[in-house]
């Protein structure tokens, strides 16, 4: 089997494997193809691949000749008219946002993996793409809002007057929330934290935030990690709560997705104006749609002396290590594709297989994804 990692577009500098994870493949008898730079936006210089044991290629020469594709984004449509079909793509595709493009690829004759769709159970936990990213992003939002945000962030008492802390308001306690708790108790923040699921207050409770609590929330338990569509008598009350304390915060870092769906609103625009100027809200939500009703993906605007911020790939700007981490988690996933002599061998029997796997043979075979296209599929 020859497996191969495409450098990804302009904009994306996080590489599917590093040099590190090449070397354990190699020793599996895989044959591993690496496009010429693809590990240089995340500082994995070619020369590294080599060392490990891989063959620095062209891209031509990839699509035309690797039976495995790695790619972080997924596949543009130039590239796929270049691969014959049959061939096996992985990555992190968001195929219930990208229904149509599964189809095409399906119709294709290509075999998909996406490690977005892999259960969320403990077995998964070592190959679990989103948790490990997610980490990062919760980092990294903290980081921002103290270098945009126009005060300090710990309380500061000097000769010429105290400084109060900071108060930072965090909506969603998953991955991405309990890391930007950590960091922004870590920079002495005040920490309040919003989540729908009562489960998650002790471990806030642990990092030394405040958890507010709105009773009546839906059960969350058997949603893997993520939030839930909620009664529309809990999103008024708790849509009141989270502007009572907006209203107070300095920062406001969001996280909240439901997958499949579009991000919850918990920040309409009058909640956003009711802050005071000078605020700071990070919305890690922005690529489906954002948690306010201000966010635009990818920007960052000014609304009323409050400084939005949309981004969705924080943990591209620390592209080293979430390079790494997401390279274990490829590594772990394709330990289950590979056979003994280092061919493609998926068992499609295995839970973690089936749930990654979106096409096959020629059909969209995840049911989400074929409730969203009925007529296509």
């Amino acid at each position: 089997m020859i497996l191969a990692v495409l450098k990804e577009k302009s904009g994306e500098n996080r590489v599917s494997l590093v040099p590190e994870v090449v070397k354990q493949l190699v020793q599996q008898q895989v044959e591993v193809w690496v496009e010429e730079g693809a590990g240089a936006g995340a500082f994995y210089p070619d020369s590294g691949y080599r060392e490990a044991g891989a063959a620095l290629k062209s891209r031509e020469d990839i699509l035309k000749g690797a039976d495995v594709l790695l790619t972080i984004r997924p596949p543009e449509a130039a590239d796929v008219e270049k691969v014959p079909p049959g061939k096996t793509w992985a990555g992190v595709f968001q195929p219930l946002f990208n229904p149509t493009l599964m189809q095409q690829l399906a119709g294709r004759q290509f075999t998909i993996f996406s490690l977005d769709s892999i259960p969320r159970t403990t077995r998964a936990q070592s190959m679990d793409v989103l948790s490990s990213q997610a980490n990062i992003a919760g980092y990294k939002a903290v980081l921002l809002a103290a270098f945009t945000y126009s005060r300090y962030f710990p309380m500061f008492m000097t000769a010429a007057g105290s400084i109060p802390p900071a108060k930072v308001l965090i909506l969603g306690a998953g991955v991405a929330g309990l890391q930007a708790i950590a960091t922004a108790r870590r920079l002495g923040a005040v920490v309040e934290v919003f989540d729908t699921r009562p489960a998650v207050k002790e471990e806030v409770m642990s990092l030394g935030a405040k958890f507010v609590e709105v009773e009546g929330a839906a059960d969350a338990s058997k949603a893997g990690g993520y939030a839930v569509e909620q009664s529309e008598d809990f999103k008024k009350r708790q849509a009141a709560r989270i502007a009572e304390s907006a209203a107070k915060a300095d920062i406001v870092i969001t996280t909240a997705q439901i997958p499949g769906k579009p991000a919850p609103i918990l920040l309409p625009t009058a909640a956003v104006e009711a802050m005071r100027p000078g605020s700071v809200v990070i919305d890690l939500a922005a690529a489906t749609g954002g948690n306010t009703g201000l966010t635009k993906n990818g920007e960052t605007i000014v609304h009323n002396g409050i400084t939005i911020i949309g981004n969705s790939d924080l943990a591209g700007t620390a592209p080293a290590d979430a390079s790494k981490l997401y390279a274990k988690n490829m590594h772990n996933f394709l330990k289950l594709l590979i056979g003994k002599e280092g061919q493609c061998q998926p068992d499609f029997a295995d839970d973690i297989v089936q749930g990654a796997c979106i096409a096959r043979e020629g059909q969209v075979v995840n049911e989400r994804v074929k409730q969203l296209q009925p007529a296509a599929v």
